[in-house]
């Protein structure tokens, strides 16, 4: 049986649990609790992780009387699903339309080295096209 896909749009708080499962790794319920900003109850984290679980996007392992969970995805896969998901839903699937407003917002903050590493990049997509 194949695993389905996982539901792409998410709530701030399913987007806080996950971001605390990337940081800390497999967790239980209360470390989850304890990463989250102005935390929920346990039983609102419990639900949260398992409507996380019904969308694809966490899994548990029972350890004892213990469940922990961890993201089903890796964060790069989980990362470049949401950018593209970002792509279509802004920028009409325009990934030149989210770049100019990526360096709209964060040009001065770019340093020449991070341009210079961008510009080699777009080279590079440049020559694979061909």
């Amino acid at each position: 049986m194949r695993a389905k896909p996982p539901q792409t749009h998410l709530s701030r708080r399913e987007r806080q649990i996950l971001d605390v499962l990337y940081s800390r790794g497999p967790s239980s319920a209360a470390e989850v609790q304890a990463g989250l900003p102005d935390s929920p109850s346990y039983s609102a984290v419990r639900a949260l992780l398992r409507i996380l679980e019904e969308k694809g996007h966490a899994k548990h392992e029972e350890q004892g009387a213990r469940y922990i969970y961890a993201p089903t995805f890796s964060r790069d896969k989980a990362r470049r699903s949401a950018l593209i998901h970002l792509v279509k839903t802004f920028f009409n699937g325009s990934p030149e339309q989210a770049m100019t407003a990526l360096l709209d917002v964060s040009a001065r903050n770019l340093s020449c080295e991070e341009l210079d590493r961008m510009a080699e990049l777009i080279e590079k997509a440049r020559q694979e096209g061909r």
